[in-house]
């Protein structure tokens, strides 16, 4: 198995300037293995979910290689809920109701033809969930990216650290990074980071792009400009997605393979924040987003002019 997605398979509801959806499939986990599957043919999912959990969502999992061999679902259990509502910039959001549901408690499997997978993405997830995933590898993956945030810093710090030391990447916010560290600056927070033991740090700054630190090394990709934002929820995660995924299909762990893999996180993210949930995702082909990718490409490529 080449890539291993850890993190919550949900349900979401949300609240936007552009209307409200309810009930919606959502969760870190759902993001990262549909942007990845656009890259990578065979993916072992690890999560967990209730017996309420659509099985058409599953079954179109499936169809783009996704295996749940290491999806377990809880005999009348209720799957994991977050209702959010966003202000009015879609910046700021506000937490209406979480529902651990069947994550309380839940120790992960990874199966056992995952074990030796060269990439692991371990998504938002409570840091005792993702170090048990760590545990259970028989050897060093090439490359383990972790996604987290400001909530596992207040009340799991210690774990997070420990999670922290034993990944590759590390991906968090801006406001994140500054917590994580307590620097202000972001390269001060990088190196900050660098010395808890990742080799990559990549700062996600919403509308404003992304910036990867990494070995003295600084690469800056710019979001995609959208006319129209309608759902921002899972834009990070279809982030981390796409980048994990493009890395496992050229198998290269390098910098400038890293630096393409942020402009593809960045591209593919943008047309999660186009409609409500996974949906657009769902329906994302491969000649839209080569599409974006070309448009991309033409707005950050200059000649230099000698005055």
């Amino acid at each position: 198995m080449s890539l291993v997605t850890v993190g919550t398979v949900a349900f979401d509801s949300i609240q936007t300037p552009s209307g409200k959806a309810d009930r919606v499939v959502g969760g870190a986990a759902s993001y990262i293995a549909l942007a990845a599957s656009h890259f990578v043919r065979e993916q072992e999912l690890i999560s967990v979910i209730g017996e309420d959990f659509p099985e058409d969502f599953l079954s179109t999992l499936e169809s783009r290689g996704v295996r749940t061999n290491g999806l377990v679902t809880i005999k009348g259990g209720k799957s994991f809920f977050w209702e959010g509502s966003y202000h009015e910039d879609l910046i700021g959001r506000d937490t209406v109701t979480t529902e651990l549901n069947v994550l309380e408690g839940w120790v992960p499997t990874v199966p056992e033809s995952a074990r030796d997978s060269k990439f692991v993405m371990l998504g938002n997830l409570d840091p005792s969930v993702q170090l048990s995933v760590i545990d259970q590898l028989y050897e060093p993956p090439r490359l383990i990216v972790l996604d987290t945030m400001n909530f596992w810093m207040d009340i799991a710090m210690e774990n997070l650290k420990k999670v922290i030391s034993k990944v590759d990447v590390l991906m968090i916010n801006d406001d994140e990074a500054r917590q994580l560290t307590g620097h202000k600056t972001l390269p001060l927070a990088a190196a900050a980071v660098h010395e808890m033991g990742p080799k990559t740090v990549v700062i996600k700054k919403g509308e404003h792009g992304a910036i990867m630190f990494e070995e003295g090394q600084t690469f800056f990709s710019p979001a995609m400009p959208l006319e129209k934002v309608v759902d921002p929820t899972g834009a990070g995660d279809t982030f981390a997605g796409g980048f994990i995924g493009y890395l496992a299909r050229l198998g290269d762990t390098s910098w400038e393979a890293k630096k393409q893999a942020v402009v593809v996180g960045s591209v593919m993210a943008s047309f999660t924040c186009e409609a409500f949930g996974t949906e657009r995702l769902q329906s994302l082909q491969e000649s839209e987003w080569h599409k974006r990718m070309s448009q991309m490409r033409a707005m950050v490529k200059f000649r230099s002019i000698r005055g």
